[in-house]
């Protein structure tokens, strides 16, 4: 029997696990479970949390579950982190507020998907040219102070503690049969997508479309949306948005997404101080797998991913989206101090990574 060739796209993606068969993602549980507070260490017992991330399943393979799993493994017996997928035990939305009240006991995303009552929110997700490079994300929070500003704005929230923040994909455009070579072909597209760089690329006509996750497919193939603005190349071919959607643009609004973990704080205090440092330790290492798993597939699939045909739009218009989010830096720079804070960290970066040059910039 001859053995079946492989697609370029199929053998970069070869290692991807059949999620939904192996572990049945937790669904039945959720479904069948109730919203109480969630398990406390008893006597002999171990400590129990739900952990909800913004992710659907087939992402959540790469982004929060091999964590997961290596943590309860590494914590023998003594803590176990029951891990539910985009809108499983609550919608996305309320993600803040079920962490907030106990609902759960943790949560992956970025504040702007999950409005997240604080004034640095707007930063959370995509925010347009702030970073090219996923290393620019943990240098920024490392060097140039956002650790201490994000540390700052949550010590003001009641009962939750923010835990840590890391780089995950770049933001494109993917569209199903709508092709972007110019500006003006963004007008009237509605796309899913993240609230931040949504509102900044609507001033070019695009309509964001806030939609729960699972149903993103299915729209875009009724024509409910004509694409996504929410991803990189990787994410799209990961999750099955890159067999519906025709066209990739190849300008990226973003090199990096900003997102983090959050606790609820109560439960948090609960949690061994040896079992904390495992956990963060445990962030440490998704932070890197996904930073390499986004990264290398980037670049593998824009150049042999075979499903999508690549649109630009050409560099004399790009230049002026990238010169109109200099106005949006100001403007969300004085929506606050603390906001004016992070756009001066930014601003600093940028210029000290092009004055570094090659191979920084």
């Amino acid at each position: 029997m001859t053995k079946k060739l492989l697609t370029p796209s199929e053998r970069i993606l070869s290692g991807r696990r059949d999620f939904l068969k192996k572990a049945g993602l937790g669904a039945g549980a959720a479904a069948a479970s109730t919203l109480a507070a969630p398990a406390v260490l008893a006597q002999g017992a171990p400590l129990k949390w739900r952990l909800q991330s913004y992710s659907g399943a087939p992402l959540g393979a790469h982004v929060i579950k091999p964590q997961i799993d290596a943590f309860n493994a590494a914590a023998d017996g003594q803590m176990e982190i029951e891990l539910y997928y985009a809108d499983q035990l609550v919608p996305t939305a309320d993600l803040f507020r079920a962490m907030q009240n106990g609902t759960l006991d943790a949560v992956q995303s970025d504040e702007a998907t999950m409005a997240s009552p604080v004034d640095i929110s707007v930063f959370g997700g995509y925010f347009p040219f702030a970073t090219r490079y996923s290393l620019d994300v943990p240098s920024l929070f490392k060097y140039y102070g956002l650790n201490e500003i994000w540390k700052e704005a949550y010590d003001e929230v009641d009962n939750v503690t923010w835990l840590s923040a890391g780089a995950w994909d770049p933001l494109h455009i993917f569209t199903v049969d709508k092709p972007i070579r110019s500006l003006a072909d963004m007008q009237g597209l509605r796309v899913f997508g993240v609230p931040t760089a949504g509102k900044f690329l609507s001033r070019y006509g695009l309509i964001p479309v806030t939609i729960p996750w699972d149903n993103v497919e299915v729209a875009m193939q009724t024509g409910e949306l004509d694409g996504v603005a929410w991803c990189g190349f990787t994410e799209a071919y990961e999750v099955g948005w890159a067999d519906v959607c025709n066209y990739a643009l190849t300008n990226s609004v973003t090199g990096a997404w900003f997102g983090s973990y959050f606790a609820n704080a109560a439960s948090w205090d609960k949690v061994p101080e040896h079992l904390k440092q495992l956990f963060l330790m445990s962030i440490d290492q998704s932070h890197y797998y996904r930073a390499v798993w986004y990264w290398g597939g980037e670049a593998k699939l824009r150049v042999e991913g075979e499903k999508m045909e690549l649109t630009s739009i050409p560099p004399e218009e790009w230049n002026q989206v990238t010169k109109d989010a200099e106005s949006f830096w100001d403007e969300v720079a004085a929506s606050s101090d603390r906001a004016g804070r992070v756009v001066q960290a930014f601003k600093t970066y940028a210029a000290n990574m092009e004055a570094a040059g090659y191979p920084y910039r």
